[in-house]
């Protein structure tokens, strides 16, 4: 029995206080070598703050850690790795320019030959296969994934810990995930996993531990609890169910139109859009799938207005029907654009400016500016109705935005654009970090403002969230699109098929808007 032997790692008091927040409370935690322990709570509980001690990337205010039963001091990420630690980040830290296996030089002594031989044997007793002469831009995500994972395996390693490991996955890559981290468990590797998928959870672990408000709440077995029960213990509240219904309130007319798209990236490890094609209608929500990387950043920008392309043919973006070649940021937003970025700090808001500030950005021309002049009450509320509604947890609207939980700023940045009003909106990975809860309430006004006849554009790595929420979908891979889907009429596998490029190029299910 787990409760019979001497835990791997154990975690005695541990607490991590940011001026006045404990973002970590009294926190007691054990870890026993083959277990994968999943970790629980909503955005703000302390989730990522307890990882960063575990590893040593940050120092506790007071508590002890152990390892094998002795305590030890000067804790930090050198000692967490001679200590057999590994950890795999949600934004993985490899060179680009570098190749696989220059990159595990890095932090991994060896020569290269031993290296080689190193990375493809630990590939092949994992499944975890890579090339290690392959450049890392080349790499699809769950390729680089696996890199990190057998970085951390060449470190003879004992724990691991895995932050949203299957974010950056399609579907049919997440079973290859779960088999190699089986097989780690078999052979005694203690694993701290991370992930807002509850039914993940379920299937992969042994034993969750939930935070809430820097406290342990409860320690569970996730197989005898249901997704639900599982989501209620992390919120302290049941998550009402999302109504998914079709458009009744659909409109005839475009209000995004992308026709024959094709834009050369400048960037060496840019993806180039080919020839694409969309269109999102009033009172509707269409979604893009795709692994990370195959040209939705290339896209958002183009269709945001940052990325100003003079070779474009006029009709190539059109809103509300009209060209917006030429037409920047301000200029699309005065027609009734409004979008979220997917990197919330240095794109979505400015990390050492208040909440009140980065609303001023997007939202000065909502009654905030008279005669040049800023209305600092206007402005005030306009950030404390976002706090509010979006239930975003913060000091007050003059917070800095990277004083903020990655999962809160997205809150924000979701509810300052949705207070605009906007006719159409464009979101990028609009739920992600974001805590189940939070997640659904985020869907839910998605759904509503669709209902109230808003066009909305969703670019999105979590399956899951696009077949909840949208009405048709494309698939974004090597920046092509796909045809349009009608989401009702797919499955999720169908879908995955053209995210790997081993769907055809037509289907039965396929329908051309």
């Amino acid at each position: 029995m787990q409760n019979e032997q001497k835990p791997l790692l154990s975690l005695s008091q541990l607490t991590k206080i940011y001026g006045s927040l404990a973002a970590n409370d009294l926190i007691d935690l054990n870890v026993f070598s083959g277990s994968i322990h999943a970790i629980l709570g909503e955005n703000g509980a302390g989730k990522s703050t307890l990882m960063k001690l575990v590893y040593g990337v940050e120092t506790p205010d007071a508590g002890e850690i152990h390892w094998n039963g002795q305590k030890v001091n000067n804790w930090n990420p050198a000692v967490a790795r001679r200590l057999g630690i590994g950890m795999v980040f949600q934004h993985f830290s490899l060179f680009e320019t570098l190749s696989v296996v220059e990159n595990i030089a890095l932090t991994i002594e060896g020569s290269r030959p031993e290296l080689i031989e190193r990375i493809r044997k630990i590939g092949a007793d994992y499944q975890l296969e890579i090339d290690p002469m392959a450049m890392v831009n080349s790499l699809s995500v769950g390729q680089r994934q696996r890199v990190e994972i057998i970085r951390c395996l060449m470190q003879d390693l004992k724990l691991l810990i895995l932050d949203e490991p299957t974010s950056v996955l399609p579907p049919q890559h997440v079973g290859a995930l779960f088999d190699a981290l089986r097989k780690l468990q078999n052979d005694g590797v203690a694993i701290l996993y991370i992930s807002h998928k509850l039914e993940e959870i379920r299937e992969l672990c042994d034993v969750a531990t939930i935070l809430r408000d820097g406290k342990v709440t409860g320690t569970v077995d996730p197989n005898q609890s249901t997704a639900q029960e599982l989501a209620t213990l992390m919120i302290g509240r049941s998550i009402p169910k999302i109504d998914r219904h079709d458009s009744q309130n659909k409109t005839k007319s475009e209000v995004l139109a992308i026709r024959n798209l094709s834009v050369k990236n400048l960037d060496p490890f840019g993806a180039d859009l080919r020839n694409c094609n969309l269109n999102v209608f009033g009172g509707e929500i269409v979604g893009i799938a795709g692994v990370s990387g195959n040209g939705q950043q290339e896209l958002g920008r183009i269709i945001s207005g940052e990325e100003l392309n003079s070779d474009l043919n006029p009709s190539s973006i059109e809103m509300f029907g009209q060209s917006v070649k030429g037409k920047g940021v301000i200029e699309r937003r005065d027609l009734g654009f409004s979008f979220v970025p997917e990197e919330r700090l240095g794109r979505g808001a400015v990390p050492s400016m208040s909440l009140r500030q980065n609303s001023l950005l997007t939202a000065f021309k909502k009654g905030m500016l008279k005669k040049g002049f800023i209305q600092s009450d206007r402005v005030a509320e306009y950030t404390d109705q976002c706090i509010s509604e979006f239930s975003v947890k913060a000091s007050g609207s003059s917070a800095t935005a990277n004083s903020l939980s990655g999962g809160n700023l997205q809150k924000f940045l979701v509810g300052r654009e949705l207070c605009l009003q906007p006719k159409l909106l464009f979101l990028s990975q609009p739920t992600w970090g974001v805590d189940v809860g939070s997640a659904n309430e985020i869907r839910r006004k998605l759904i509503n403002l669709r209902d109230a006849g808003v066009a909305i554009l969703v670019v999105s790595e979590e399956l899951e969230e696009l077949f909840e929420i949208t009405d048709r979908m494309y698939v974004l891979r090597s920046g092509s699109l796909s045809p349009s889907m009608k989401t009702s009429e797919v499955t999720p596998d169908e879908i995955g098929e053209y995210m790997i490029g081993e769907k055809r190029e037509e289907m039965d299910h396929a329908i051309s808007v």
